[in-house]
């Protein structure tokens, strides 16, 4: 018996004891119940919306009012059937979590009608959607002399596809859709760098510069007209808990970010009392925990370089 053969010999024996674990931990495996939402599916209804959101500019192109309208009817038609189908599944799963005993049948029942209904209430604010986007890709182009157009923006800018999603991810988690929001901003994370919670409440012309390692909390709210520059973190100062010492959830916890605000790079706001007033400015590597009052510049004293001769 050659080695190869030797290892494939003890994989059966290794597969048993991978299983017998599926056993003794039982909270990061999903066996013997219903669907989960997919993640792939998801991830398609996002290319779908922003298919949608920017028609000519994605998948589609040579769209004209002539035949935009058979486009945009397909892909509504095929986002209704599979965000339904997968809102199903989440609520589902969330009811089975906290009524374990209730018959899979009956949850599936009850559910299917809500998805529905959920689902096309979502997709009524499409056209809401679009006009925050349009003054997102303004407020790039006014506040970024690199730009060149406004198409550079939509084809390039990460920080427009992280609000992109977010808007979508927001509406569904205003709709109270479990799992699938939270999904949706991940994988926007993954591919911007920037992790904004779909729990924040952001205004329209909104700009995010650059963007990687911008960091927006779920109780966060943000008025029109603020710009933030990379690594900026809008986040808490503690997580308030109960008397059994469990975090007490839903409590506001991340700042409030007043309209026409400009916060630059890895500066860091926390708290779900603080308040940055309209006009200000928080600048570069800034740590604030208190409220700034209106039109205020905050800035750090400048560090002294100190230069010495290499030994």
């Amino acid at each position: 018996m050659n080695q190869q053969e030797s290892f494939k010999s003890r994989l059966p024996a290794l597969t048993n004891r991978i299983v017998e674990t599926y056993q003794q931990i039982s909270t990061i495996n999903h066996l013997g119940h219903s669907a989960l939402p997919s993640r792939e599916a998801i991830i398609q209804i996002l290319f779908d919306l922003t298919e949608i959101l920017y028609p000519g500019y994605r998948r589609r192109q040579n769209l004209n009012l002539g035949n935009v309208v058979y486009h945009t009817g397909d892909l509504i038609d095929a986002i209704f059937d599979s965000l339904s189908e997968q809102i199903t599944r989440a609520l589902e799963h969330e009811s089975r979590v906290r009524h374990p005993s209730t018959d899979s049948t009956v949850i599936g029942e009850d559910f299917s009608l809500v998805s529905q209904s959920k689902a096309f209430e979502f997709l009524e604010t499409l056209p809401e959607i679009r006009l925050m986007l349009a003054a997102d890709v303004q407020a790039a182009f006014d506040g970024d002399p690199a730009a060149k157009n406004l198409d550079e923006i939509i084809f390039c800018y990460p920080g427009l596809e992280a609000i992109t999603v977010h808007r979508i991810a927001h509406e569904l988690y205003r709709l109270q859709v479990p799992f699938i929001p939270r999904i949706m901003s991940e994988w926007s994370h993954s591919r911007t760098g920037i992790d904004i919670h779909p729990g924040a409440q952001i205004g329209p012309s909104f700009f995010i510069d650059h963007g990687t390692g911008v960091v927006i909390g779920e109780t966060t709210v943000i008025e029109r007209q603020v710009k933030l520059y990379q690594g900026v973190t809008l986040g808490a100062l503690s997580f308030p808990k109960d008397e059994s010492g469990n975090i007490i959830r839903g409590a506001k916890r991340h700042p409030t970010i007043e309209e026409g605000v400009v916060i630059y790079a890895n500066a860091t706001v926390l708290g779900g009392d603080t308040v940055i007033g309209r006009n200000s400015v928080i600048g570069s590597s800034c740590a604030v925990s208190k409220s700034v009052a209106p039109n205020t510049i905050v800035t750090m004293d400048k560090p002294q370089l100190r230069f010495r001769e290499a030994s």
